[in-house]
């Protein structure tokens, strides 16, 4: 109790006033509800295949730190610079952004980041000590580099066969140089190689070697990656000029001048078809892309596509070859019918059927299909295939002891980059995990939604857009179409950022706190609660822009 004198009436208050502090009066005991700080998982994150914890990284970039934002990223992906160019971006189709203006530029920070460190002298660490076991890894694609690579740095041995010449799979011989610069891809894959991997090209399972040649190995991981395209099945299609549009791809990819002629028709709709289209372009000749489905169920990256139409693609959609068109054993021509769509069929697009007397025919001196790709494992017992693919379950581990297998040559494949590097990781842990030992695992269970989000806070801003080179230019060689983004405008895009359910230490809880009851905390950043004071009246999880604020029921806190 504190004693006042008053020397006169004058000093009497006019209101009722406390001149001792009130921490005596515990308020906290009114409570049944708590707030508490938790960081929790963005929804870009989840949408992530690969995983990268993109508002972390992003927060590092903000404040230059650019060598331990690309460290932050490749604990999940060791290519970023190769994802930051082609990757399908699916984080930016979770990017609670897109429900207030237009999703974040993940693609373009990514392959930034990337870029910043490209010329410097850094390499990958080990995270653990040196184990005992060595790991034998059959195919150096995406799948195969990110197994050996989480491996490698976990301290085992690890041997990567590769059937080609060079590593890389169809990073190598099935992307353009305009969308992936080779330096880009030799400079990611040296670092891996730099963890100790040992490397054997020119060495294909099933013909140089035998499954059972690696049975010295403590365990096999196959990544094969799926390289024998589908046949149209139509008359005509043996003479020369019609050549599978990967098989076209591999060959210009290494420096081969292939024949395209005047005309090149292209029959598919996916990634192969696109860039076997861009790349005819890229010879001086009109192509026209044939699809039998509408352009909304192709498959093919959205913005690829438009980058054909830009440079000059020609596209007829709902047609179906009928047969090729020859003369003295070359191609002369081809025969068509257009479609319709029908009912939906096993992958959920609307089938398409023929019309009836829709014939038409085409001009054309080159035909490149691309219906897709299926993997050659005749040498594999079929009792551990299914559909032709590696049967694998979902920690990527086959019915066969010690094999594991991802990327498109196991089941369910998603024929994307940063799928085939997701799963690469899976199988990296599951092998990890059959020795012992314990693996990293994201918990998606706290995913923060648009509905989460205090959007008060921030200001409709445009998505930045990336430096291209102009469409003129483009065709006349193979260099890279897409030149990045500028440092100012990397940092514009990171402030539009909301950092969904990072803090990033706003005050506006210790500010807003009707109790005094956050405090922040001494020589560290962030805050802590005052729970002998704190009435749970939830003002601090309303407030907080970016839902690092939670509240839980008393009794929950209680039995924690």
């Amino acid at each position: 109790m504190v004693k006042m004198t008053l020397k006169s009436l004058d000093e009497i208050p006019l209101m009722a006033v406390s001149y001792e502090s009130m921490e005596w009066n515990k308020t906290g005991s009114w409570r049944h509800v708590r707030p508490i700080y938790i960081e929790r998982i963005a929804a870009c994150r989840k949408g992530c295949p690969a995983g990268e914890p993109i508002p972390d990284y992003f927060a590092l970039a903000k404040e230059g730190k650019y060598l331990e934002a690309w460290q932050l990223i490749t604990q999940e992906n060791p290519l970023p610079g190769i994802c930051g160019r082609v990757c399908y971006h699916p984080c930016e189709k979770n990017c609670n952004r897109k429900e207030f203006d237009e999703p974040i530029a993940i693609h373009y920070m990514e392959r930034f980041i990337a870029d910043q460190i490209f010329n410097e002298k850094v390499s990958f660490h080990f995270i653990e000590g040196k184990k005992k076991q060595e790991v034998a890894v059959i195919g150096s694609g995406p799948a195969g580099l990110s197994c050996a690579y989480q491996l490698a740095r976990r301290g085992y041995k690890v041997t990567i066969y590769e059937a080609f010449s060079e590593l890389g799979g169809m990073l190598r011989i099935g992307i353009p140089h305009y969308r992936l610069p080779r330096e880009v891809l030799d400079k990611e894959i040296d670092r891996i190689l730099s963890l100790g991997i040992e490397v054997k090209v020119n060495t294909r399972l099933g013909k140089d070697i035998q499954l059972a040649d690696l049975d010295r190995y403590d365990a096999i991981f196959i990544a094969i990656g799926a390289y024998k395209s589908r046949r149209m099945k139509i008359e005509g299609e043996d003479v020369k000029g019609v050549m599978p549009g990967l098989e076209f791809l591999k060959e210009t990819n290494s420096g081969k001048d292939i024949f395209v002629g005047q005309k090149v028709a292209v029959i598919g709709g996916g990634n192969t078809a696109i860039d076997a289209a861009r790349t005819s372009l890229r010879k001086n000749a009109e192509v026209t892309v044939f699809y039998r489905r509408s352009r909304v169920e192709m498959p093919a990256v959205a913005e690829e596509v438009e980058a054909a139409e830009h440079e000059g693609v020609k596209f007829e959609f709902l047609v179906l070859p009928v047969r090729v068109i020859t003369e003295q054993g070359k191609v002369k021509g081809m025969e068509l019918i257009r479609m319709q769509l029908g009912e939906p069929d096993s992958s959920g697009r609307r089938a398409p059927v023929p019309i009836p007397d829709s014939n038409f025919t085409v001009d054309t001196d080159s035909v490149f299909t691309a219906l897709g790709e299926e993997p050659e494992l005749d040498f594999m017992e079929k009792d551990v295939l299914e559909w032709g693919r590696l049967k694998v379950d979902e920690n990527q581990i086959t019915l066969k002891k010690k094999l594991f297998a991802a990327g498109d040559c196991a089941t369910n494949p998603l024929g994307t980059v940063v799928d085939a590097i997701a799963t690469g990781k899976k199988a990296a842990f599951a092998i990890h995990r059959s020795f012992g030992y314990k693996a990293p695992q994201i918990d998606f269970s706290n995913v923060v939604t648009y509905d989460n989000l205090n959007t008060v806070y921030f200001a409709r801003k445009p998505r930045i857009v990336q430096i291209e080179l102009p469409v003129e230019e483009r065709t006349k060689h193979f260099k890279e179409v897409n030149k990045g983004i500028a440092d100012q405008k990397a940092i514009d895009e990171i402030m539009r950022c909301f950092s969904c359910g990072l803090c990033t230490y706003c005050d506006n809880c210790y500010i807003f706190c009707p109790d005094a009851a956050v405090k922040k905390n001494k020589g560290t950043k962030g805050y802590a609660i005052d729970y002998d004071h704190c009435k749970g009246c939830g003002i601090c999880v309303t407030e907080c822009p970016r839902s690092t604020v939670t509240i839980i029921k008393e009794i929950e806190s209680e039995n924690e």
